[in-house]
């Protein structure tokens, strides 16, 4: 199938089931930002060990809940999370990829079948585009999906708690909102731990190690008007940053922007 009727698919049929339709489209190779994709559905991010880094890594997500949350894990060698989705395909179903070898991105296939092997494990982490969804539920905007384009993230000098060869920075996204859309964003986000929860910084981006908010280290610039602040949250980007400070000799994850659709309903994530 063809990119482009890959795309007619997924519009033709987005509204029987939203997420089996994206991962359809993006496993005949649509690449393409899932900002918005499947309104209802949880989508994650992605990172791929061989077994022998696994257990270090799921350490570090232990210790580091808010960017790191794990909402799915595979068995050793096997492609397949059907909690997450019966017919998702890791190898397959994201948008886009990342080829990591001793800490440098090498590669952005649209599939990771020709590297997929017998030892590795895949981890699913909570994505902040879930929360999207409650925060334009209650009218508050979202500037990248306005402006259709990927959430800027950051590198901070927020350290991570270490686990094993796993230690780095904290990455985070930022949404411009006025003041009092803020306030009822951490309301509202609060609710969400396994999607990273509330924000972790407000205003001030040089306080983290942010010295020009208008060029992200992942995603795209969007506009921040006079009267608005900069909202942070821990962001499941995190994990390339530490494999990059690492180094660590193998690993795949998805394309920061470019998630992981699953069944999951965004509304069974709420704590309260």
């Amino acid at each position: 199938m063809t990119v482009f009727a890959a795309e007619q698919q997924f519009h033709d049929a987005e509204a029987s089931v939203p997420s089996h339709q994206a991962r359809l489209a993006y496993r005949a190779g649509l690449a393409q930002s899932t900002a918005g994709i499947a309104p209802g559905c949880v989508q994650g991010n992605l990172v791929i060990l061989p077994e022998k880094d696994a257990a270090a890594f799921h350490r570090f997500c232990q210790l580091n809940p808010k960017p790191c949350p794990i909402i799915g894990m595979s068995e050793v060698g096997n492609p397949m999370i059907p909690a997450l989705g019966l017919d998702l395909d890791i190898r397959t179903d994201v948008p886009r990829y990342v080829v990591w070898r001793d800490g440098e991105a090498v590669e952005e296939p649209t599939d990771v079948v020709a590297h997929w092997r017998d030892d590795l494990v895949a981890f699913v982490l909570g994505c902040s585009f879930s929360f999207e969804e409650a925060l334009l539920a209650d009218d508050i905007p979202i500037r990248h999906i306005d402006q259709k384009v990927r959430v800027p993230m950051y590198r901070t000098n927020i350290p991570c708690a270490p686990a094993g060869p796993f230690a780095g920075p904290m990455v985070v996204s930022m949404r411009p909102m006025k003041p009092k859309d803020a306030i009822r964003a951490i309301q509202i986000t609060s609710r969400f731990p396994s999607v990273h929860g509330a924000p972790v910084h407000i205003g001030l981006p040089q306080s983290i190690g942010i010295a020009d908010i208008d060029k992200p280290d992942y995603g795209d610039p969007v506009r921040i008007e006079p009267d608005e602040l900069s909202v942070f949250w821990a962001c499941g980007v995190t994990p390339q940053a530490v494999i990059a400070a690492a180094k660590v000799p193998f690993a795949i994850t998805h394309a920061p922007g470019l998630m992981l659709v699953t069944d999951l309903k965004n509304k069974h994530l709420a704590v309260l």
